[in-house]
């Protein structure tokens, strides 16, 4: 398996969205963390399963909540760029390349 490091920004957008779920519902945080993790743990597995989006960057939809991890294979290690809401305008995610 291949590392895999978040970016500043995508830990901070973690956190928040699991704080978001949290304050709506008593473990809903905890659950979309686990989900988080299960499709990080699929990126380090299978590093090339998800489609290309942008140049180098892969997408990687996270079941049951609105979000998609956005992240780049470098030589020895992935790079998670984002944990982004489907809401929100791409080009946010798109400056930190």
């Amino acid at each position: 398996m291949i590392p895999v490091v978040l970016h500043r920004a995508a830990r901070l957008e973690l956190d928040e969205a699991a704080l978001w779920y949290e304050e709506r519902r008593v473990d809903l945080g905890i659950e979309f963390i686990a989900e988080i993790d299960r499709c990080l743990e699929v990126i380090a597995e299978y590093p090339e399963l998800a489609a290309v989006v942008d140049e180098d960057i892969r997408r990687i939809p996270v079941k049951r909540f609105p979000y998609s991890i956005y992240y780049r294979l470098e030589a020895e290690r992935i790079v998670v760029l984002a944990i982004f809401q489907g809401k929100r305008d791409p080009a946010i995610w798109r400056r930190r390349v």
